[in-house]
């Protein structure tokens, strides 16, 4: 039986500086830096696009050193 891994990636838009490290590390590309987006420091914090796409290998969460990246695995039985 087959097993599938969801992830759901928060980011702390106010702690976030706009390193660029969880981006470089992720082996999907899936963070970017907002060009669009200030948080309260006046920094242009990291967002996540296509979510769905993420695996939760957690590389993002252990490059940030702000601790500014959470994530939540949920393991679903396949059929």
């Amino acid at each position: 039986m087959a097993k599938k891994i969801t992830a759901v990636v928060t980011i702390a838009v106010d702690r976030c500086k706009g390193c660029g490290l969880c981006a470089s590390s992720c082996p999907l590309e899936l963070l970017k830096i907002s060009k669009s987006t200030l948080n309260v420091y006046g920094y242009h914090p990291v967002i996540i696009e296509r979510m769905e796409e993420c695996m939760g290998c957690a590389n993002c969460f252990v490059m940030c050193p702000d601790y500014a990246i959470t994530i939540e695995r949920t393991v679903h039985a396949g059929a």
